[in-house]
């Protein structure tokens, strides 16, 4: 396994980390996708670190709590092993603080995953979205008093847009608070939106990508196909509205390639798109997810090997957008491209 500097933070993570949605199966659909019990996340768990990945990926939102509760099961005798990412600011419940950034909810928020994840720190506490009613001031102070307490030792952000993630590290800044190291993201071959004003911002701030859905909301695990019905029992037929869309014609053209690619390289398709993402600048580990064994196995195996430069370059081609305004002139004008030349 390749382990990577998240951001430029001293911490080192691996390149596949593990996500625990599917554990718990409490709630709704969009928090509870799985139902992994401890026994199951246990097995999971040892393929994982039998392979190098040590870091797994939860939230209090995933099934009520349950997620946190079942990874606790699940890495019990070997907490030492093992890093700890839980976010944190989506509601919990009804009440007026069981949501957002403030300080309240934030502490209380900290207190309860650390009961429920069975340690005395989290590795990585991230928000799991912006909370515009709370100063921002409040938020990172906050956060750095955690960090002081050694209840928590890295911060992270997730799902923030480009001004909302640069007023949060200003403030830090400003404050001689800890800054965010990482901003986990939504990036894929069909969603590449992330590029466009997210990655330069990572590269000049020095914050690293840890990427959840790589393989675009279930569209890129091979069973999607040109002419082909979308199968029975797919998620995608209760899920993908929750999810960005894509145009089918592009959607069908990045799966052509990745078939072909996949043909050549004698990889799986969802392999192929991971490892096209680990190729790409600032991402230090690609969130993968798996219901039992086989999956995860399959996942695994994005490692250990890298696309050839044109197989790349083909990927990009099938897969690119214009992006919007104020960022597609680089991509046809001179001037600009000299003043602000592409990352990728």
């Amino acid at each position: 396994m390749d382990y990577r500097r998240l951001g430029t933070s001293g911490l080192k993570v691996p390149a596949l980390s593990f996500g625990t949605g599917t554990f718990g199966g409490k709630g709704p659909l969009f928090s509870a996708w799985g139902n992994t019990d401890a026994r199951e996340a246990r097995r999971l768990i040892d393929i994982c670190l039998e392979a190098g990945v040590n870091l797994f990926d939860t939230a209090d939102v995933y099934s009520a709590g349950a997620s946190e509760t079942v990874l606790c099961e699940a890495i019990k005798g070997r907490r030492d092993e093992v890093l700890i990412s839980t976010k944190t600011s989506l509601p919990m419940g009804e009440g007026p603080n069981e949501a957002g950034s403030g300080r309240s909810r934030l502490v209380a928020a900290v207190e309860a995953a650390l009961r429920r994840l069975g340690t005395d720190h989290i590795d990585l506490l991230q928000l799991h979205a912006f909370d515009a009613g709370t100063p921002v001031e409040e938020v990172v102070t906050t956060l750095g008093e955690l960090v002081a307490s050694g209840k928590v030792r890295y911060i992270g952000a997730s799902n923030f847009s480009g001004w909302q993630l640069m007023k949060s590290l200003a403030a830090a800044d400003r404050l001689g608070h800890p800054r965010y190291v990482v901003h986990q993201v939504y990036y894929s071959l069909v969603g590449r939106d992330y590029e466009w004003e997210l990655m330069p911002l990572a590269r000049d701030q020095g914050v690293g990508a840890l990427v959840w859905s790589p393989l675009g909301w279930g569209r890129l695990t091979g069973k999607i196909r040109r002419g082909a019905p979308l199968p029975e029992g797919s998620r995608l037929h209760g899920s993908a509205e929750f999810g960005p869309p894509v145009d089918e014609a592009r959607l069908f053209a990045i799966v052509d390639a990745l078939e072909a690619i996949a043909g050549e390289t004698g990889k799986t398709v969802p392999q192929v798109a991971i490892n096209w993402l680990l190729q790409r600048p600032t991402v230090a580990s690609v969130i993968i997810g798996a219901r039992n064994e086989e999956q995860l196995r399959q996942n695994l195996d994005a490692v250990g090997w890298s696309l050839e430069a044109d197989q790349m370059a083909r990927l990009d081609a099938a897969s690119t957008v214009v992006p919007p305004y104020p960022y597609f002139p680089y991509y046809r004008q001179e001037g600009f491209a000299r003043l602000n030349p592409p990352m990728v």
